[in-house]
């Protein structure tokens, strides 16, 4: 079941904005977004490119690696995935990823899919939020295989 014009676009995506270089890591496989506070939220974000670039983790090996050779584009949505669990892992034991931060509660990511042309937006927030449906007809233009239930 695609989605259509009359389905509204706040009851099975919301966008998340992420301070770059970690969307892009994201794009290249990172499966896990770090935040101070757990999300009730579960199903497909549009990955929004804030308008900041922290410069420190540019210089980690892991965030190199997964970036090389890719531009880091900001103030756009540069794909979607679909969040799957949040959680903490508990003291002592050993993290779900390697990119899990301690402490921090971790957004599961899956299904990571790359728009082929960043679709520019300005507006975001810390929280999850409710993209307009133009927003989601633009990323939709990109991938027509994205539903509410998966991709097929």
């Amino acid at each position: 079941m695609s989605q259509t014009l009359t389905t509204d676009p706040g009851s099975w995506i919301r966008g998340i904005t992420i301070r770059q270089p970690w969307t892009t890591c994201i794009l290249a496989g990172k499966d896990v977004e770090n935040r101070p506070a757990p999300w009730s939220w579960r199903g497909w974000l549009l990955l929004h490119a804030g308008q900041a670039t922290e410069r420190a983790p540019l210089r980690d090996p892991l965030v190199a690696t997964a970036i090389r050779g890719r531009a880091l584009h900001t103030r756009a949505i540069l794909g979607v995935a679909r969040l799957t669990d949040c959680h903490q892992d508990p003291a002592g034991t050993t993290p779900c990823s390697r990119w899990a931060q301690p402490d921090a509660h971790h957004l599961v990511l899956a299904d990571v899919h790359e728009l082929a042309l960043p679709i520019p937006w300005l507006r975001g927030q810390l929280g999850p939020w409710r993209p307009t449906e133009d927003l989601v007809d633009q990323v939709l233009l990109q991938l027509p295989h994205l539903t509410s239930e998966g991709t097929s």
